[in-house]
């Protein structure tokens, strides 16, 4: 199950309600109950956090200028911000990174996508390829090394990873210095002592474990057993773009008492984050992080406006041109998320560059008057043809177009017309000690 959908669907029925007393309180965290749990969330975290909300959410002396209403949303948003771990603010000085984690973490793919952060920064990177156990691991980590444009170390006929790390020590000069470690299907005995080794022949000032979302509850048994090899400073957590359990990884590594440095969001070198919690909650349940929107415009380099649209009609045009100028920043789930618009379909997120390009010369084909109002090309074949052939496409696909378009319209009416909603949020970002991931 989605978290973060079945949190807003909770939070918009308590939002929907024109009062709320002791007893919807109760319901509301049973449902907050049942959705963690499906997303493999520790029960003992849940009920933790459950009697935490209970007790806040009922405190009259906590609600100050809020609704009880806004005074619930609040408490729910404090407490899976608590349970979901602490921000992480990397260093970006001179120091080296062993990165440690087992078969099938997305370890390798990491340490490329952490060359790239660092080279954004403007510091010099060499990634050490020291993984002697999975086959072709060295090979994938010089691709990567290639991709992100940084130096690459590694003897590919060596099996011996201290040996590997030795040489490359006595070799590189680069600002950041990132060790691959070897990896294994299990943590077992041999891979304790050989990342012992290693940690001590190259004195890492940060150590990162990569673990999948996928995993769920099990990543904190996994950061503990790594953690009494090495001293791990950061988590990496992968592939939660496309995991139901990200929230159940999460929550278990914070409670092992470790932080979370990054998160993998897709799988380009850019998709790459540093991780905080009131960020990644905001949206969860679908609150706009305008910093971060500001933030990844001023990183492209783009005067794109990006805000969500202020007008009343979402129009073919206005709808192309969110889409090609979120494209830019990265996964367009992820930057319509810090518009705040949330469940958008998976099959318009995901619509690939050679798609868009169709997209793009349908709309070039139409008159300014259709793209202003779609309902001229209902059932009009007529203007379908004369577009299609006009794209050089066909008329299927000009429909096709149509019927995603119709979708997100949708979408897009129900998140305009959700004004009460809207309103209390922003109450609650201007009142009270209540700091959105602003």
């Amino acid at each position: 199950m989605d978290l973060g959908k079945g949190l807003r669907d909770i939070l918009r029925k308590i939002s929907g309600k024109p009062y709320i007393d002791e007893s919807e309180v109760k319901l509301l965290i049973k449902e907050i109950q049942k959705i963690l749990i499906s997303s493999d969330v520790n029960i003992k975290l849940v009920f933790e956090l459950s009697k935490r909300i209970e007790k806040n959410a009922l405190d009259k002396e906590k609600m100050k200028e809020l609704s009880l209403k806004e005074h619930v949303i609040k408490v729910v948003y404090d407490e899976l911000v608590a349970l979901m771990g602490r921000e992480y603010a990397p260093r970006l000085d001179k120091h080296r990174i062993l990165v440690c984690g087992l078969f099938g973490s997305g370890k390798t793919t990491s340490i490329g996508k952490l060359a790239y952060y660092y080279k954004t920064k403007g510091m010099s990177v060499a990634l050490v390829g020291a993984d002697c156990d999975r086959p072709a691991a060295k090979e994938q980590l010089e691709q990567l090394a290639s991709q992100a444009g940084v130096n690459y170390y590694t003897e590919k006929e060596e099996k011996s990873s201290i040996r590997i790390v030795e040489n490359a020590l006595k070799k590189l000069k680069e600002e950041i210095i990132v060790v691959d470690s070897a990896g294994r299907s299990a943590f077992d005995e041999g891979l304790s002592e050989e990342l012992k080794k290693m940690y001590e022949i190259i004195q890492p000032e940060e150590v990162y474990l990569v673990v999948s979302a996928d995993i769920g509850q099990i990543a904190g048994k996994q950061t503990e057993a790594f953690k009494n090899a090495v001293p791990i400073s950061g988590v990496i957590v992968t592939k939660l773009e496309g995991s139901g359990k990200g929230g159940g990884a999460l929550s278990a590594v914070a409670a092992a008492d470790t932080k979370i440095a990054f998160i993998g969001v897709g799988e380009k070198l850019k998709d790459f984050e540093i991780y905080n919690s009131d960020r990644f909650v905001g949206k969860l349940l679908g609150m706009p992080d305008i910093k971060g929107l500001m933030e990844k415009i001023k990183e492209i380099g783009t005067e794109q406006d990006l805000k969500v649209i202020e007008g009343d009609k979402f129009t073919i045009k206005t709808f192309y041109e969110q889409l090609k100028a979120a494209k830019k920043m990265g996964p367009l789930g992820n930057v319509l998320g810090m518009m705040g618009i949330s469940d958008i379909p998976k099959e318009i997120v995901q619509q690939n560059e050679g798609k868009l390009k169709i997209y793009e010369s349908i709309i070039n084909s139409m008159t300014e008057e259709e793209r202003e109002d779609a309902l001229l090309l209902k059932r009009n074949m007529s203007r379908i043809e004369r577009i299609a052939k006009g794209a050089g496409t066909t008329s299927e696909e000009v429909r096709g177009f149509l019927s995603q378009f119709e979708k997100i319209n949708k979408i897009f009416g129900k998140f305009k017309n959700d004004r009460g909603f809207r309103k209390k949020v922003e109450k609650m970002m201007q009142g009270g000690n209540f700091k959105l991931p602003m």
